[in-house]
């Protein structure tokens, strides 16, 4: 399993919500490995998003295993899965979750304010992450100065600055007009050709072809498994 970055085998998970029992999610099995980008895609309601959550640690299964990097992280309480999602996994959201009074420098220095790094460190990392996705010019601009493109480019920024093994992209594009959307993508694309592993989840099509692997949800089980360049092709 060493260059799994994840494996699931049977996962579950079960809502209720009054007396009903919500089956979003009815036993995946998947493997990614590093390196890989990989498209989660379904219609709303296939458990794309629920199985998002729990690859990134933001939930737990109902049943079945998980590991992330070998680790079986599945069984870990919510302050070990805590420590998990702050040192290996890197989120984007289509909402940006950007503190709006901050520059953009501080906003992607704040994983590494609570992961304890000094100052000087901290900072260099977070510019270091800004030049990589285009921003050297924009640092000391907040949210309500920059552009949508720009915005969500701070967001890969603070995604990327604890450097860790897995990226997690949840429809990073939702709120971006088509041209933004494209650039934004071709960054993902890059990141990932210098060796950044990339979970996307997406409703889009034309959004899933940047990816190098698609994985079609429906009624929370794996419909189609197939890679990009060779579309329809299970694997």
């Amino acid at each position: 399993m060493s260059d799994l970055i994840i494996k699931t085998e049977g996962l579950v998970k079960h809502y209720v919500l009054g007396s009903e029992t919500v089956r979003a999610v009815r036993g995946v099995d998947l493997e990614i490995h590093e390196g890989e980008f990989v498209s989660v895609m379904g219609p709303s309601g296939s458990g794309k998003s629920t199985f998002m959550n729990m690859i990134g640690c933001l939930d737990t299964p109902t049943e079945g295993k998980y590991w992330l990097s070998g680790q079986l992280v599945s069984e870990l309480s919510d302050d070990q899965l805590a420590r998990v999602r702050n040192q290996r996994i890197g989120f984007v959201f289509q909402t940006f979750n950007l503190l709006p009074r901050a520059t953009a420098l501080h906003n992607v220095e704040l994983p590494l304010i609570y992961a304890g790094m000094r100052g000087k460190e901290r900072k260099e990392r977070a510019a270091e992450k800004l030049e990589l996705v285009g921003l050297a010019d924009r640092m000391a601009h907040k949210p309500p100065e920059l552009s949508g493109g720009q915005r969500q480019r701070v967001a890969v920024a603070r995604a990327l600055v604890n450097e860790p093994d897995l990226l997690l992209a949840d429809e990073p594009t939702g709120n971006l007009d088509s041209v933004t959307s494209s650039a934004i993508m071709r960054q993902l694309a890059e990141l990932n050709e210098q060796g950044q592993t990339i979970v996307l989840v997406t409703h889009e099509h034309d959004i899933a072809e940047y990816s190098k692997r698609q994985v079609h949800l429906k009624d929370g089980l794996i419909e189609q498994d197939f890679f990009t360049e060779a579309a329809g092709a299970t694997t």
